[in-house]
């Protein structure tokens, strides 16, 4: 789905999409010789008595700093690259499985309510510091006025509706026959026309900002080039199938690359 210079992108601004599996894993008990010529069930014990850790290091946050994503990367090579955990990333930048990225999209290396933890001034009288804790500032599901006079990107029926945290609903859908117009639902530049991004086959995503972005998924063909310039009411592309069941365009809009409700600022029909 669906859903800043060369920096395209949407979570639409990618790191062209990667799928990630969940994938369980059984515990396994290791038996090793004990000094006394026998083994023992349920140890894994190193000479010296100690057992290797499996607890993953510890995220670095870099209180302040954002990263771009570039064309190809994944959120895990990311997070790799600086020191930060996937899942404390993925929870920073409010991502959900299977992560989607886009080119040019922004992300946090810090937790989204931005403080650094409080400077040490000395041990308590247990020996540690008192716990900390926080609550993440909340995202409005839809800012007020996005100062954008959108339009439809396309004649047609709706076909399905935006739902909140659901990632194959991230959008609406709208019908029609193959090969119908889809257009630009405002001025902007295009960031990204491709096929990397699963789920949305031939897509199309314009920056309107450096806040806001429209992404048209699911066509027949696309129409226009990353780097170029369109007008609202352009066509960009005609309506298909591609990577849905039926002929229809996939249309998200976003906000610091996070999706809200297009219907929220597309005219009422």
């Amino acid at each position: 789905m669906t859903h800043t210079t060369r920096t395209p992108t949407l979570a639409m601004a990618a790191c062209v999409l990667a799928a990630l599996a969940l994938i369980g894993c059984s515990s396994t008990v290791v038996r090793e010789p004990s000094r006394g010529g026998h083994s023992r069930p349920g140890t894994s014990a190193r000479p010296g008595g100690s057992r290797p850790s499996t607890t993953p290091p510890a995220s670095k946050p870099k209180y302040g700093a954002t990263y771009t994503v570039q064309r190809g990367e994944g959120l895990y090579r990311i997070a790799a690259n600086n020191g930060i955990q996937l899942a404390d990333l993925a929870a920073w930048n409010s991502l959900s499985p299977p992560y989607n990225l886009y080119p040019g999209q922004r992300l946090r290396l810090y937790p989204s309510n931005g403080s650094r933890p409080p400077a040490s001034s000395g041990s308590s009288s247990a020996g540690t510091a008192p716990p900390r804790t926080s609550t993440p500032a909340p995202t409005p599901a839809a800012p007020i006025n996005s100062g954008i006079r959108w339009r439809w990107p396309a004649d047609g029926p709706l076909l399905g509706r935006y739902v909140a945290n659901e990632p194959t609903k991230q959008g609406v859908d709208i019908g029609g026959a193959s090969g119908t117009p889809v257009r630009a639902a405002a001025d902007g530049v295009v960031v990204y026309s491709g096929t990397g991004l699963v789920g949305y086959g031939e897509l199309i995503i314009v920056k309107h900002n450096e806040q806001w972005l429209s992404a048209y998924g699911h066509n027949r063909k696309r129409l226009v080039n990353e780097g170029q310039l369109v007008k609202a009411g352009e066509q960009i592309a005609e309506m298909g199938r591609s990577g849905a069941a039926r002929d229809m365009l996939h249309f998200e809009v976003r906000y610091n690359a996070k999706p809200v409700d297009p219907l929220l600022y597309l005219p009422a029909k």
